[in-house]
């Protein structure tokens, strides 16, 4: 062993180095990276932690517990209108992440690295006696102005959501309760649908330029569709409507709620979606509906911006529906 070779330099030299191909990351071997954004842009940063037991369970795919702690991040990043530049990845481990654990949690990490361009440029790995937790922080560049905000909405601008809503927590209400009603007539490809959309989320980066051109504010949709898009609108001071049917569901997640109506409560407030809800002007809707489309992400108005304060949501015949909580919060 060579002077200074640690147990954890070995875990950096044969886990981490590997997916460090940036100059920033000074191969792993500083106490810190040295990062120089391109020319004429502006650094986005972002961090979200995810701890077993609250953002997945201990038993999920450890290949998949890595690609959701860098995607949730990428999301973060895509409704800001950025592109990935790098990440740093903290990783408190239980005794119980063995090395075969290890080996498919950094595949499929390396996996996201090399597929979405984002290499890790730093970080921390230590042991704990509690449960798996992670925190990743990513950066990424926009160029330098067009950053996207929430705070940019109007009165009289649509409401836009990409693919579908509902998805990922009916997933985890699967996982959880699998004899429940509105999933015992789902075919396995339904089930295997809404189960995939849970352990893997889809950051909307291709539409990171359309935001740009087109999004007066946008945020990623992660703690519920109501309660986000309520966000959006209070940090922009107006207020604004959403109609239930008009927002995109599935074909599994609306045979659930076909089967189960209730559900449909679980999938605008239940999260972790991780597609992106945009205000837009209305002349700039079929420009972006189009391009987002040629990208393969469909995108759908689902309400409107007003003056006033707060969000109404209301169903197909216009009557206002109730949901309390309108998102996930861990407080």
């Amino acid at each position: 062993m060579e002077d200074g070779d640690s147990g954890e330099d070995r875990f950096i030299a044969r886990f981490l180095r590997p997916l460090a191909a940036h100059p920033a990351a000074l191969g792993l071997r500083d106490d810190a990276a040295l990062i120089a954004p391109p020319a004429g842009t502006d650094l986005v940063v972002t961090k979200d932690a995810l701890v077993a037991g609250v953002h997945f369970f201990a038993d999920d795919p450890p290949g998949a517990i890595a690609q959701k702690a860098l995607r949730v991040n990428l999301s973060d990043l895509a409704a800001k209108g950025a592109v990935p530049f790098g990440a740093f990845l903290a990783l408190a481990l239980p005794r119980e992440a063995d090395e075969a654990w290890l080996e498919a949690f950094f595949d499929g990490l390396g996996a996201d690295v090399a597929a979405y361009g984002c290499p890790i440029l730093g970080g921390d790995t230590v042991r704990t006696p509690g449960p798996l937790t992670l925190s990743v922080t990513a950066l990424g560049t926009v160029p330098r102005g067009e950053f996207v905000p929430r705070t940019g909405a109007r009165p009289g601008q649509a409401i836009i959501v990409s693919g579908t809503i509902g998805d990922a927590a009916l997933g985890l209400k699967l996982r959880q309760e699998p004899g429940r009603f509105g999933f015992l007539s789902l075919i396995e490809t339904q089930r295997g649908h809404l189960s995939d959309r849970y352990l893997h989320p889809q950051p909307r980066l291709a539409l990171a330029p359309l935001l740009r051109s087109y999004a007066a504010a946008a945020m990623d949709v992660s703690d519920g569709l109501v309660g986000d898009v309520a966000k959006l609108l209070v940090a922009s001071g107006c207020g604004g409507w959403i109609t239930s049917s008009d927002v995109p569901l599935s074909a599994a997640a609306a045979a659930a709620v076909a089967a189960e109506p209730d559900l449909l409560r679980t999938a605008l407030t239940g999260g972790d979606d991780y597609e992106i809800a945009a205000v837009l002007p209305v002349a700039a809707l079929p420009a972006f509906a189009e391009e987002a489309l040629a990208l393969g992400i469909p995108v759908c108005v689902i309400g409107e911006t007003c003056v006033g304060r707060g969000l109404d949501v209301l169903d197909a015949a216009g009557d206002p529906l109730q949901f309390g909580v309108g998102s996930y919060s861990h407080f």
